[in-house]
């Protein structure tokens, strides 16, 4: 079957809530499988812009919303409902440790960590000084030694495993105390049961063909950060089609790639879902749009002006008290029509965040986030 792009990029905005708003910060979550948060402004942007008449705080305040690592060991929200799905299939997962073998955790004393994790915020929500005093008291001095590089010098080495302690479901994001950010442990929002590995990573397979089909296994194991060879057995009975001379599969009962009708004009913040999971990339950032909207292809690190669902510019916000300044770089000419969308989604944008709304049109100085 022969896929016309347009085709998918109206189902993907539509399902990701860009075409039509969700009816919950949830739905909305659910339907981009996961909202990348590592930005927590931009997270929560990300999430309200999907949702009418939403804003930061009323995400923020969301209970069916979970703040913890999901893909790629990055911190999303993710539907507390769900945590048996991401923790069944991303604890399946292979172990992918970045650090130098010299300082590098074993497999049991992340277990170890693991375990004492859970066990330290069973009952408190703990700042992560407070929890690597739990954690060194449960597994041995050896946890706190300082190896990881950080910004002001070095980490514990526990911290190695903290993102497997979230995707093993003993570890998420509590509250915020004054400027300080605590842990806490999800089972005390909703006890729940991880998923078996093998029916959770054909359910997050589904969702994500859902939300970004039709795909490669390359690309989902590139989403995920991990090997091709990992997740191509869960591809093995999915229908294919052919894009842009490209062989894809969808999910089984899900070939509708009909052109409809798309958005002439989005804005997205840093690490919306859409750019980050979308695939191919050079068809979703054509021309110049590829050297000014990735980060020598991944996407993220601009915000990024959609005309048609395609990439067509960048741009950059700046608060000054109540003030929100909004710099437009757009690739493509904006005609009066587009030039009053995009007043449009500056306005949206300031609701969002509670200001007064300016915007200018030229080019964006700010480099790529890291």
């Amino acid at each position: 079957m022969e896929i016309s792009w347009r085709g998918v990029v109206a189902r993907r905005m539509e399902r990701q809530f860009l075409a039509a708003q969700a009816g919950s910060a949830v739905e909305a979550v659910r339907g981009m499988c996961g909202a990348h948060a590592q930005i927590q402004a931009a997270g929560e942007v990300s999430v309200a812009l999907r949702v009418k008449e939403a804003t930061r705080e009323t995400v923020q305040q969301d209970p069916g919303l979970v703040k913890t690592f999901g893909p790629r060991g990055t911190v999303h929200l993710l539907p507390l409902a769900d945590l048996p799905m991401w923790t069944g299939a991303l604890s399946a997962l292979p172990g992918t440790s970045t650090q130098p073998v010299p300082i590098r955790m074993s497999p049991a004393e992340v277990e170890k960590v693991v375990a004492a994790v859970g066990e330290a915020l069973a009952h408190d929500d703990l700042t992560v000084d407070e929890l690597t005093e739990e954690v060194v008291a449960r597994t041995g001095d050896w946890a706190r030694e300082p190896t990881i590089p950080a910004f002001q010098g070095a980490w514990a080495r526990w911290r190695q495993a903290i993102s497997v302690a979230a995707n093993a479901g003993v570890l998420c994001y509590g509250p915020m105390r004054g400027r300080k950010t605590t842990y806490s442990n999800p089972h005390r929002l909703k006890p729940f049961q991880p998923m078996p590995a093998e029916k959770a990573l054909i359910e997050l397979l589904d969702r994500y063909l859902h939300a970004y089909g039709p795909s490669t296994p390359q690309y989902f194991a590139r989403w995920l950060k991990t090997t091709p060879a990992v997740v191509k057995p869960y591809f093995a009975d999915l229908p294919k089609g052919r894009l842009a001379d490209q062989t894809v599969w969808y999910a089984a009962g899900d070939d509708d790639f009909a052109e409809k009708s798309i958005p002439e004009l989005r804005l997205l913040p840093y690490f919306d879902a859409y750019g980050v999971g979308s695939y191919p990339r050079e068809l979703l950032f054509p021309g110049k749009a590829f050297a000014r909207a990735t980060a020598r292809g991944q996407a993220g690190n601009y915000p990024l002006l959609l005309i048609d669902g395609i990439v067509a510019g960048v741009w950059h916000q700046r608060k000054t008290g109540r003030a929100l300044h909004v710099t437009v770089e757009a690739l493509r000419p904006l005609n009066r029509r587009r030039r009053g969308l995009l007043e449009a989604e500056v306005d949206r944008l300031a609701a969002i965040l509670g200001c007064v709304p300016s915007l200018t049109l030229g080019e964006v100085t700010v480099g790529a986030h890291a």
